[in-house]
């Protein structure tokens, strides 16, 4: 596959000619979201400052941040910069913790959008060749949609099998030719299961590339993905509060995701003292939408990690390259003072040559933190010996052990016995919060 560019001018373009657009888009956003956010007007007049402060980029820091608490508080529509009549559309996050964030996109608005992932699907060699099954779920999620209408966009025939009803999923990839998947990697790992046990061979596939987002993922979950389902596995970026799948995307390259930079414009902050970082150091993303008309946001802290690296990439894109997601500032569990993520856990198997099919649950008993792993056995380890079992038992605990530094209690279950996620997965009960 080779290297294709969907949108050269914005993808291409000279690193200072790209920093006066996004200076004159985020004065228009600032003057925007001051004349019609009565919420973030309130914040800029608490902090002292005034849409025409903003000169340079680097004045962006004296702007406050916005959180999810914040839309939340402000539900549904205290956020929204257009009227509703120039509404099209809504997207919405779940609202299991409190009320869900209502995101309203203009025409304009989903125009932006549908560019984006036409730039991501292009830059993962899809075409009006392709044939691309999005196994995101539609609905109020922005994964279903905002993949379909990128794809179609660049002319691929879509297949809208949303999630869930994985023999039909797998069915259709063989039969129709699938040759770009997008959902997300955990679901996609239940596919490969599927296949596996399906009476087609893998070789039987046209499955090339895989797009997957949603969730953190580690570079052992790629090597997995790549191995059983015979493709290159790329990263997407994207949530509901900035626009959706697409603000940035992995190139076939393989190194970082280009941050689409003409409508998203990235920084790197210290989560504990909120203070700029320095490309190369982990912090936490914070994003402003500098075209975005229906809610636009301005330093929405993301409360994701990862770094920035800028310069040329070898497939000709010179915006600037965010890390994939290491974690989440407040889905990273803080037990007995060390900092433990999931998807270290996730490694640790996938270093074994297990699957990564694990639940975490973390208690507080006689006011100390105790965690427990639960992690599925593979058919050939159930029907081993005893004594093998203990073997692979302690290398598991070892392994792990290795990783996050901590001690735990380990439970091995039997094959099948844990949930598989057709979206998001959910791998962490804290029952300290109860």
């Amino acid at each position: 596959m080779e290297n294709r560019i969907w949108d050269p001018i914005h993808e291409c373009m000279d690193p200072e000619q790209r920093r006066q657009l996004q200076l004159n888009r985020l004065k228009m956003t600032v003057a925007r979201c001051y004349a019609l956010q009565a919420p973030y007007r309130a914040k800029m007049d608490a902090a002292g400052v005034k849409p025409e402060d903003i000169q340079t980029l680097e004045d962006i820091a004296l702007l406050p941040f916005n959180t999810k608490q914040d839309l939340r508080d402000h539900y549904p529509k205290g956020y929204f910069a257009a009227d509703q009549a120039d509404m099209v559309r809504i997207h919405s996050t779940s609202g299991t913790t409190g009320n869900p964030v209502i995101m309203g996109y203009t025409h304009k608005d989903l125009d932006v959008w549908q560019e984006c992932m036409a730039r991501a699907l292009t830059s993962v060699g899809a075409d009006q060749t392709s044939v691309v099954q999005v196994s995101y779920g539609y609905g109020l999620f922005t994964g279903g949609l905002g993949a379909h209408d990128g794809a179609q966009r660049i002319g691929a025939l879509v297949i809208p099998t949303s999630g869930g009803n994985t023999h039909r999923q797998v069915q259709l990839m063989h039969d129709m030719g699938t040759t770009h998947l997008c959902c997300t990697p955990s679901y996609a790992l239940y596919l490969a299961e599927a296949i596996e046990a399906s009476p087609y061979s893998l070789e039987e596939f046209k499955l090339r590339v895989g797009l997957f987002g949603a969730e953190a993922w580690s570079e052992d979950m790629r090597a997995e993905l790549e191995k059983r389902l015979n493709i290159k596995a790329r990263d997407i970026y994207g949530l509901t509060e900035v626009t959706g799948p697409s603000v940035s995307m992995q190139c076939l390259e393989g190194v970082g995701m280009h941050v689409q930079e003409d409508h998203f414009y990235p920084e790197i902050i210290d989560p504990d003292t909120l203070k700029p970082l320095p490309d190369g150091q982990v912090g936490e993303l914070v994003f402003s939408t500098i075209s975005k008309e229906g809610v636009p946001l301005l330093r929405y802290r993301t409360r994701d990690l990862c770094s920035l690296t800028r310069g040329t990439c070898v497939c000709g894109r010179t915006t600037v390259r965010m890390s994939r997601i290491l974690g989440r500032t407040d889905d990273m569990l803080i037990i007995r003072g060390v900092n433990v993520f999931p998807t270290q856990i996730e490694s640790a198997l996938l270093n074994l040559g297990m699957e990564p099919n694990y639940m975490i649950t973390v208690d507080r008993i006689n006011n100390l933190d105790q965690m427990q792993v639960e992690v599925e056995m593979s058919d050939a380890m159930f029907s081993d010996e005893m004594r093998q079992v203990e073997a692979v038992e302690n290398r598991i605990r070892k392994e792990i052990e290795n990783i996050i530094g901590i001690s735990f209690k380990l439970k091995l279950c039997e094959p099948k016995s844990l949930p598989r996620f057709e979206g998001k997965s959910k791998r962490v009960k804290d029952l300290r919060k109860r």
